[in-house]
């Protein structure tokens, strides 16, 4: 670590710069009413802009830091009802190498010669492209010349080039990269994601390396890049601190096998492994041709203790994105979004959160309608998976019609391939996929449940239909025995068959209802995911009392993971379980998360033995598997003494974050589940 990423790092974690943000909440309702709401988007950018104070760090080399804490807001009336708007999602990643390799002189000559032959739809359109780009080219401007006093020549010269002209180097495409970050957030994109930096960013680091500049000069470069994204990553909108969606893709393989890591990529993980930040999150993809030392690597930053990276299996979600239809190399080409939901970078709009399938509660409503009537198991099941069905028929019908997005045109949109072309918006036609994404919250739960109604009334038949309803209605109250008995069942992660299949059930039904529906809008789908994001709390809430002997409420497991507390065979185990189930149409997102106790990490064979377990987990067919090192110990004295454990990073559900800043029913569901010390 150089002087300069000491300094920057230092200046970073004491957090003085933080006394500069304004709270600046402004309603901007009244200056839109009498604009076309196609230009309100461009026009609250030039706002936000305007009113930002251009400042720098010490030894800051990137600049466009955010001194407002909020964003400008509008009423707005959509189909009778009044919302207040601000921020409107993201999770999609835009095509960074393509504005940087064009610049902004570039953009705006081709917004100038699409508009001349465009409807009145698409020029209005290009007119708020067009403000949009001179927004973030005025505030660029402004940057170059409070670099320029403040003698930090370095910044004055790349931004004396950039965005106007294309990035001649990897520093001035870092300069370019953080520009475009910060104006897209800066114009309400939430959860915007870095995509697969090392491969946009390899030509531009090739080139400087040709030019003879040093491999340690450029890991300087990059260290204070991604010092740099954790500046106003705590600002960024998110259910937590830390859920920022700057989630950064690395490796993979194309169509011809061939191995896509590069030096980049190594020097991605070995900055994220020096500096022990939060940002960028780091996810590896992986597969069956993925050689052992880069698992080796991998584990290396378990170990630090950053809860990634998250490993992604190309063999299984190359296929099922084609699946889909989505052509090869856009298949080939994907990325993750905020968290781990997949997608294609560049020229898609997916929305891969627009729903939750609630396992547990549908289950468990299924229980409650039909489990006195059904003489069997397999007919309960067979009723579990019509209730399933028609969830997910639920979920489709209110979700078919767009929103008021559509009439909305986004600064992104510049750097979404099509839209340009088209002279549409993103979220109006201009981007090649619209396909949604449907979440699938506490599967483990529910297969416990139906495994234990399975063992006691239709196997043992120990306990009656009425029995398990009365003590479900009471929340367990009076029925401490039985709940004992109900959580002493068969529980998934233990490979046994007897609950696992009924997991794979479960997950059947789902996919056979949702995978590949039309969703109705711009010829978009549906996908089916394993991931709960929040949802292992918020959406069990919502959930009474369940026949896993899980009290009303109480959370789930984490995605596609054990229910929490369940006593475990092992890691292995756990891995089996959750790699039966063929993941060909239901990975739209949601890993399996394994704890591990930090001492097994403490010798190169512990460390080894990690790297062979993720090995296993791709080689079985898993989907996405995130790790994560911890302490009970320690985590319980952070709850205690938060002063003294400022930097605990933990993996939460498809990001990392720093432990003391989480609510504490995040922090406690972390600290139940089940670590493993070998």
């Amino acid at each position: 670590m150089t002087e300069a990423v000491k300094r920057s790092l230092g200046v970073l974690k004491k957090g003085e710069y933080k006394t500069r943000r304004i709270d600046n909440t402004f309603d901007m309702g009244e200056e839109l009413r009498e604009i076309p709401m196609g230009l309100w988007n461009s026009v609250m950018l030039e706002r936000m802009l305007e009113r930002e104070t251009p400042y720098l760090l010490e030894g800051d080399r990137f600049g466009f830091n955010r001194t407002l804490k909020d964003l400008p807001s509008c009423v707005i009336e959509w189909k009778g009802e009044v919302k207040r708007r601000k921020i409107f999602g993201g999770n999609f990643t835009p095509n960074y190498k393509r504005v940087m390799e064009t610049g902004f002189d570039g953009i705006l000559t081709q917004i100038c010669n699409n508009a001349t032959d465009a409807d009145e739809k698409g020029k209005e359109f290009y007119e708020a492209m067009e403000r949009s780009v001179l927004a973030m080219q005025s505030m660029a401007d402004r940057y170059c010349r409070v670099a320029e006093q403040e003698g930090n020549r370095m910044l004055a010269d790349a931004l004396s080039h950039v965005p106007a002209q294309p990035a001649r180097s990897f520093y001035e495409a870092c300069v370019f990269f953080k520009l475009l970050i910060y104006s897209f957030r800066c114009s309400g994109v939430n959860h915007i994601t870095l995509g697969r930096f090392d491969q946009y960013m390899l030509s531009y680091y090739l080139a400087d390396r040709e030019r003879g500049i040093s491999r340690e000069e450029l890991l300087e470069t990059l260290e204070l890049l991604f010092i740099s994204l954790n500046v106003d990553g705590d600002i960024y909108e998110g259910i937590q601190t830390g859920d920022n969606g700057q989630s950064m893709v690395l490796g993979g393989f194309d169509a011809d096998e061939n191995s896509l890591y590069n030096d980049l990529s190594a020097l991605c993980m070995e900055a994220s492994m020096e500096l022990s930040l939060i940002d960028p999150k780091i996810n590896l993809r992986v597969g069956k041709n993925t050689p052992d030392w880069l698992y080796e690597y991998g584990t290396k930053m378990t170990k630090q203790g950053l809860g990634f990276p998250q490993y992604c299996n190309d063999d299984v979600i190359v296929p099922y994105m084609m699946s889909l239809g989505y052509e090869k190399e856009d298949a080939y080409n994907y990325t993750v979004a905020a968290c781990w939901e997949v997608i294609s970078p560049n020229n898609g709009a997916d929305e891969d959160n627009r729903g939750t399938l609630n396992f547990p509660l549908v289950v468990n409503r299924a229980i409650h309608a039909y489990l006195e009537k059904a003489s069997t198991f397999d007919e309960l099941l067979s009723f579990v998976c019509k209730e399933i069905a028609a969830e997910c028929k639920a979920i489709q019908n209110g979700q078919k019609i767009s929103d008021y997005r559509e009439w909305m045109n986004y600064p992104v949109s510049i750097a979404v391939d099509g839209c340009l072309e088209k002279g549409r918006s993103v979220y109006s036609g201009g981007a090649k996929y619209y396909n949604y994404g449907c979440h699938g919250a506490g599967i483990a739960n529910a297969a416990d449940a139906l495994a234990a109604i399975r063992t006691l009334i239709y196997e043992e038949t120990s306990l009656s239909a009425k029995e398990l309803l009365s003590a479900l209605n009471a929340n367990f109250e009076g029925y401490e025995s039985l709940r004992n008995r109900l959580l002493s069942c068969p529980k998934m992660g233990n490979n046994d068959d007897r609950v696992d299949a009924i997991a794979d059930r479960l997950m059947t039904a789902a996919e056979d209802a949702m995978h590949g529906k039309p969703n109705g809008w711009f010829g978009g789908v549906w996908r089916m995911g394993t991931g709960s994001a929040m949802e292992y709390v918020l959406s069990a809430k919502m959930c009474p009392a369940t026949a896993d002997g899980r009290g009303d409420g109480e959370p789930y497991g984490c995605s596609f993971s054990p229910s929490i507390s369940v006593k475990l065979n092992g890691p292995l185990s756990v891995i089996q379980s959750f790699t039966k189930h063929k993941m060909d149409r239901i990975s739209n997102g949601g890993p399996l998360t394994i704890e591990l106790h930090d001492t097994v990490f403490r010798n190169e064979e512990g460390e080894k033995k990690v790297a062979q377990l993720v090995k296993a987990f791709i080689h079985l067919g898993g989907h996405q598997l995130q790790l994560n090192s911890i302490n009970r110990d320690r985590l319980l004295d952070a709850q205690a003494h938060p002063e003294n454990h400022k930097n605990l990073i933990v993996r939460v559900w498809g990001w990392s974050g720093y432990f003391c800043e989480l609510d504490p029913e995040y922090q406690n569901h972390i600290i139940a589940r089940t670590e493993f010390s070998v």
